[in-house]
């Protein structure tokens, strides 16, 4: 079992700087969990503290039913797979992905044979001959990842493992990454800050922010019912609308005003509102570009400034009032027909995918409002030296027992500095 258990993790650095504050979370056997969010979320510190390169400040973490806190890394069955590729650039694609092995003096036949199924695996054997320099971004990117396969850790962290690619690189390692998944069915922790990557990868996605955790759910989950207005903006492409509007109670029924019209909204989410007994107020509301819907002559107005092309559908730009609203319009039988620049066109809002957030917290207005995050308005405050001391003091941080350099891998065996990648090789 490779279940990994986070609880109530924190990670201040300097007595001052939060960058990650109660994280909890259980992560099952064999799931694929994928963090992301914008720089400096506190998604890298997090898999640096389940990798042991990183000392918590408070919490408890543990591995397979064993609390790792005091584990070394090199002890506690992970394998890791960094940004740089990290690969002897003296040695052949065998020899590399063999290191590992032979500093723990497995027998040549068992490295052999480990060697030969991870790059059979990753379809990399016709490379075992060759040298760093003779192979192309992806392939590295996969001699690194056969380095971390033979060991059969219990748990595999990928930290931005793509960043390095160009998008058609990207694409097929992507895929590459879900075919090995299905075949070492293992645990895996995946660190990125690309939407798409944690949107096809994750069986469940964290969305962090300044070290919060913003919400953790499916793919599915996230995209349809996101928690607040961050998770709202920042997953999906292109970006979610947003306008400011008026939702109006009026006994046990609904309503918004926009842009001076009045919206009706759905029963199901008139249920959700009256369910937490939301009262009149100003509001955010959002709607995906997918859910805005052309008409011939009923509904909203708008003015074309931008007309992007994307091949199988087009995004529209609209002037709406004081807001632009971006339309995704599909091709379906034929192509979507030319618009011109300023012309007039109608529009409604599909009534089911509107969302609704308050002004005030960011909070998604359908979701009970005692799990609505302080964070999503604001940072968080961060602690005067003494309290951070009364707090070090009463929850008892444990470091671990040894802290390698950050740029080395969780393994006994020396790191090798990272090599520049080069694209001297064809794409794979």
């Amino acid at each position: 079992m490779a279940e990994i258990i986070l609880n109530h993790v924190k990670k201040i650095y300097d007595k001052s700087v939060v960058a990650v504050q109660d994280f909890c979370m259980e992560i099952r056997d064999q799931e694929f969990i994928v963090l992301v969010g914008p720089s400096g979320c506190g998604k890298s510190t997090t898999l640096r503290m389940i990798a042991g390169l990183e000392e918590i400040s408070a919490g408890e973490i543990s591995i397979g039913g064993k609390v790792v806190n005091r584990v070394p890394p090199k002890d506690r069955d992970i394998a890791m797979v960094f940004q740089d590729y990290a690969l002897y650039p003296h040695m052949t694609v065998y020899d590399n992905i063999a290191y590992g092995l032979k500093l723990r003096k497995f027998p040549r036949r068992v490295i052999d044979q480990k060697v030969r199924e991870a790059a059979a695996i990753l379809d990399i054997t016709d490379l075992l001959k060759r040298k760093p320099k003779a192979l192309s971004g992806g392939q590295r990117q996969r001699v690194a990842i056969g380095r971390a396969i033979v060991r059969s850790p219990k748990v595999f962290l990928m930290d931005e493992p793509l960043s390095n690619l160009d998008a058609k690189l990207r694409n097929q390692m992507r895929t590459e990454i879900i075919k090995l998944r299905q075949r070492i069915k293992t645990t895996f922790v995946y660190v990125t800050h690309d939407q798409t990557e944690a949107m096809t990868l994750g069986d469940r996605i964290v969305i962090m922010k300044e070290g919060f955790v913003q919400q953790i759910g499916t793919p599915r989950q996230v995209f349809h019912d996101p928690n607040n207005l961050f998770v709202a903006g920042f997953i999906g492409t292109p970006q979610m609308n947003f306008f400011e509007a008026q939702l109006c109670r009026e006994g046990e029924r609904y309503h918004l005003e926009l842009n001076g019209r009045r919206l009706e909204i759905a029963p199901e989410k008139q249920r959700r509102l009256l369910q937490y007994n939301v009262q009149s107020q100003s509001v955010t509301a959002g709607i995906r570009p997918e859910y805005v819907l052309l008409t011939d002559a009923a509904g909203f107005t708008g003015q074309v400034e931008v007309t992007e092309m994307m091949g199988s559908n087009t995004h529209l730009h609209l002037r709406f009032g004081e807001d632009e609203v971006v339309v995704l319009v599909p091709d379906g039988d034929e192509p979507v027909r030319e618009f011109s620049l300023g012309e007039t066109v109608h529009f409604t809002f599909h009534a089911e995918r509107i969302h609704l957030f308050s002004r005030e917290t960011g909070h998604n207005l359908e979701h009970d409002p005692r799990e609505a995050l302080t964070t999503s308005a604001q940072p968080p405050e961060v602690p005067s030296e003494p309290e951070a001391q009364a707090v070090a003091e009463a929850e008892a941080p444990v470091a671990p027992a040894a802290t390698p350099e950050p740029e080395a891998a969780p393994e006994t065996d020396a790191a090798p500095e990272p090599e520049t990648p080069q694209e001297s090789a064809p794409t794979p």
